[in-house]
């Protein structure tokens, strides 16, 4: 973790561009940002475009370093164009998860590159589940064991609306890295199933849940 490759670098180099960008330009910010509305008008490119907007330097910060920390696993077991594949993929997914529960809300809004991070991190997961995060920054706990935490956790936020959070882009992203990374190594099957299936596990406890109507 922690590697700071060349590729790794554009991404955050892109994302301070665009998000500094938008920090002093209000009709920028406003053009490009997740907005249901707009985007059932026909402004889809907003999909793509506010995951590389920010609300501020500590959302921009806090994304960034995560995907610094983890774009090297997934870079080395994938190579640079499927790292590139995984993050634009649970980006949109991320945010087309976004619009599908947030589909009657015209006026919700959001940016943040947090789909497309969290679909890095689950991807680096799946691809080195043994590896040791600092929970706050302190607290070890084995990567698998917060993958499973957090997604637990995201389906709470939803379903209660915990915090200005994009609860639902989180989770979206999250799918995308892990489906996306089992599609192109398809090993992490054999190697890593224990971790398939229990990351599995809060993806189906969501959609019975969603099927239930209870979020």
């Amino acid at each position: 973790m922690g590697d700071l490759e060349i590729v790794t670098l554009i991404v955050i180099g892109i994302n301070g561009i665009i998000s500094v960008k938008g920090f002093n330009d209000t009709f920028f910010f406003d053009k490009y940002k997740f907005n249901v509305g707009a985007i059932k008008s026909g402004e889809q490119l907003r999909i793509i475009t506010s995951g590389f907007l920010h609300v501020d330097m500590t959302h921009l910060f806090v994304n960034m370093l995560t995907l610094y920390f983890f774009s090297g696993v997934v870079i080395e077991y994938t190579g640079t164009t499927n790292f590139f594949i995984i993050y634009l993929g649970s980006l949109i997914l991320g945010n087309l998860f976004s619009l599908y529960f947030h589909r009657d809300e015209d006026h919700y809004t959001a940016v943040g590159a947090s789909g497309a991070v969290m679909g890095i991190l689950y991807s680096a997961i799946l691809l080195q589940p043994d590896m040791m995060l600092g929970l706050f920054f302190v607290i070890p706990i084995p990567a698998y064991m917060f993958g499973i935490g957090y997604l637990l956790y995201t389906i709470y936020g939803m379903k209660n609306r915990v915090g200005n959070i994009g609860h639902d882009a989180h989770f979206g992203g999250a799918m995308g890295g892990y489906f996306i990374t089992l599609i192109f190594e398809s090993w992490v099957f054999k190697d890593h199933l224990l971790m398939v299936v229990l990351l599995f596990i809060p993806i189906v406890v969501l959609f019975i849940l969603q099927k239930k109507g209870k979020i």
